[in-house]
């Protein structure tokens, strides 16, 4: 079991997403009033509460949402969750359809860092069933 630490989004592409109290997920679209939801395989992205620890150990300084990711979660290594793994949070059902992507190098913590997690431990799902996910709430592996 797993649990949700941060719901990110951005209005606009190429702008850092920010934490927000609660995100409505729209099937077969991704997360309200995100800039990168729509009718494509990433609708949703996923990223490692344990892995942006240990890169800001190294002395990153990110907040939260800095990598682009809508959910922050906790108690997964996601980058070893194979695609088509589904996940359930709440009434939300995801599906894995992505494990990483390709960085552009231009963005500001490639810039300071010299590195980016974002393109070997993020991860992408489409939403099969939606509803509402806050900080706080568990997210279990379902099949």
């Amino acid at each position: 079991m797993g649990r949700v630490v941060n719901v990110c989004i951005s209005e606009k592409k190429g702008t850092q997403k920010h934490p927000i109290d609660e995100g409505e997920f729209i099937v077969e679209f991704g997360l309200k009033d995100d800039a990168h939801a729509g009718k494509w395989h990433r609708q949703v992205s996923l990223l490692s509460f344990e892995r942006v620890e240990e890169f800001n150990a190294r002395g990153a300084g990110v907040k939260p949402g800095a990598f682009g990711e809508n959910l922050l979660v906790e108690g997964w290594d996601l980058k070893t969750i194979p695609v088509g793994t589904k996940f359930r949070c709440n009434d939300v059902l995801l599906e894995i359809t992505q494990i990483g992507k390709e960085c552009h190098h231009g963005c500001e913590i490639f810039k300071k860092m010299g590195d980016c997690i974002m393109p070997r431990n993020g991860i992408f799902a489409r939403v099969l069933e939606g509803g509402k996910i806050k900080p706080g709430d568990e997210i279990e592996i379902v099949e």
